[in-house]
């Protein structure tokens, strides 16, 4: 399952810290405890159980009882555009004289508000770059959207 099953999201639908939450629990590739995200993200287990419900309601993710949550197949697919995202945009600051550590700490603050059509175009407009700061980045997505236009 892949961003390719789910062509109706813009990129913005999630607030930053909703997408911090995503990429956490997608890179922990499992179900993950509310206590996990509380002290790796250093907030509160009230606001976190209230973040996860919203996104449980949004469909983002599934409530596992007593063991935490995971991603759907929506919340999987959402999840590797928010890492295939930060990932160009990590490059693109890199192209631009920043270094890999300046260039993530950069986007963090702002990727939550790049919409995926901007994605898409900056990727295309790279030639779609394999390998980006952070990891590989993967494809098959907006080769996907080029057909469309």
């Amino acid at each position: 399952m892949n961003e390719l099953n789910y062509p109706e999201f813009t990129g913005l639908e999630l607030s930053p810290r909703k997408v911090d939450y995503l990429k956490f629990i997608f890179e922990k590739e499992g179900t993950v405890k509310t206590t996990e995200l509380s002290s790796c993200l250093q907030v509160d287990p009230s606001t976190i159980s209230k973040t996860l419900n919203e996104l449980a309601v949004a469909g983002y993710l599934s409530h596992v009882p007593y063991r935490g949550v995971n991603l759907t197949e929506l919340g999987k697919a959402y999840a590797e555009f928010l890492v295939r995202r930060h990932r160009i945009l990590s490059l693109l600051f890199t192209h631009y004289g920043l270094s890999t550590e300046e260039a993530c700490t950069e986007v963090s603050r702002f990727e939550a508000f790049v919409s995926r059509d901007a994605v898409n175009k900056i990727c295309s407009s790279m030639g779609h770059p394999m390998v980006g700061v952070c990891g590989e980045i993967s494809h098959e997505k907006c080769f996907h959207e080029e057909h469309h236009h």
